[in-house]
């Protein structure tokens, strides 16, 4: 299972467990274990490198855990939580940039200023001739 750049996760590293599901399959949900919980143990990783490690279990938490019991079929649900798992440690695993400092341009400093002149003079306005502003 491929979740970034050149890290590929073997899904011997997943645990996949079933149970009954709560979804849909009326009395066919009652006898078969559909539901789906994949589980990633992030410490015991041989794959990851320590800073991914680090960053994982920083934002994810030490378990990673993705559930689905949205079909009847478990093949379909542990699909469905495989993707998921997926796209919870990819996310996870992101490196965000640092933000870049920038300032407002001169007009749109102009905008929002002249914006403002407006809405004082419109409740300026509303007032009553013999009030003040204190």
């Amino acid at each position: 299972m491929s979740i970034g750049r050149g890290v590929e996760l073997p899904l011997r590293e997943v645990a996949i467990r079933t149970s009954r599901s709560s979804g849909p399959g009326g009395q066919h949900a009652n006898v078969t274990a559909s539901r789906v919980e994949a589980v990633f143990d992030v410490g015991a990783s041989s794959t990851l490198t320590d800073e991914q490690k680090q960053r994982l279990i920083a934002r994810l938490g030490p378990r990673v855990t993705a559930v689905a019991q949205d079909a009847r079929s478990q093949t379909r649900n542990r699909e469905l939580a495989l993707a998921r798992l997926q796209r919870r440690l990819r996310g996870g695993l992101a490196v965000q940039r640092p933000r870049q400092a920038t300032r407002p341009t001169k007009a749109a400093v102009r905008r929002r200023l002249e914006s403002k002149r407006r809405q004082a003079e419109r409740k300026q306005a509303r007032r009553r001739p013999g009030e003040d502003g204190a």
